[in-house]
């Protein structure tokens, strides 16, 4: 792996982290060198993170079963830990729930839970962050959005408003915060092959549905999004910031 490149003995807090995509970028992440606190409620999934990380890499894995809705208890948890691993030199928010049903039968506490969870907690997460980040002149935050703001997909209202708040934090995160050398981006994963998925009810129609709009005539691999993680994390993109990338097989193109 290239120097630029290196997460090496940085502390990376990673919601989400036992997931479809978060497992496989956890396990890279670690192999990299880094020390990742994985926050992630699912008891099978942590349990099929903790059986795959290696023993090499199992003491640099910190697991933190947190409830993203509890916003208050999450602050008090994480600025403990934040305490105890001397502070969190990245951020990825990754977590979310996905509800599907029509809009007229999502109430306003439907709406107001999917914000909680997907965007208020990351909130939280930041707030915890950012002074060992401002004091450090240095750190890195990601927010991961969703091919479905391009459109397209109906029933998901609440959760596609909670990825776009998520761009609009990014931008608004990357112009207060660059001047203490913080880069702030998003990365929007195109349809991966993941528990996601199966909300649908036909997943082999789905996936055709989803070459046939790809420019990359492939499904995507968790490596991909490991990769955009990895980049981010790097000194290569220390002059990127407030931008969301497309990792989708050149589905959404601007």
């Amino acid at each position: 792996m290239a120097t630029g490149h290196s997460v090496a003995g940085k502390t990376i807090l990673y919601t989400g982290a036992a997931g479809g995509l978060g497992l496989p970028t956890t396990l890279r992440l670690l192999a990299a060198g880094a020390r990742v606190v994985a926050v992630d409620n699912d008891a099978a999934k942590v349990a099929a993170l903790v059986a795959a990380v290696s023993k090499a890499d199992g003491n640099r894995l910190i697991v933190a079963p947190l409830d993203l809705a509890d916003l208050a208890s999450l602050k008090g948890h994480l600025e403990r830990l934040s305490g105890e691993t001397g502070g969190f030199d990245m951020v990825i928010n990754n977590a979310a729930i996905y509800p599907s049903k029509p809009f007229e039968e999502f109430s306003i506490a439907d709406h107001q839970s999917v914000q909680r969870v997907n965007v208020e907690a990351g909130i939280v997460c930041v707030q915890v962050a950012l002074p060992h980040m401002r004091e450090r002149q240095w750190g890195r935050i990601v927010n991961v959005t969703s091919v479905t703001l391009s459109g397209g997909w109906a029933s998901l209202s609440p959760y596609v408003a909670s990825k776009g708040a998520l761009v609009g934090l990014t931008r608004a995160w990357a112009r207060e915060f660059g001047p203490y050398g913080i880069t702030v981006n998003a990365i929007s994963p195109g349809a991966f092959p993941t528990d996601a998925e199966k909300i649908h009810p036909d997943p082999e129609g789905y996936a055709r549905f989803v070459l046939e709009r790809q420019a990359v005539k492939r499904r995507g691999r968790p490596e991909d999004i490991a990769n955009a993680l990895l980049f981010f994390a790097s000194e290569d993109s220390g002059f990127i910031t407030g931008q969301m990338l497309n990792v989708d097989g050149g589905w959404v193109m601007h």
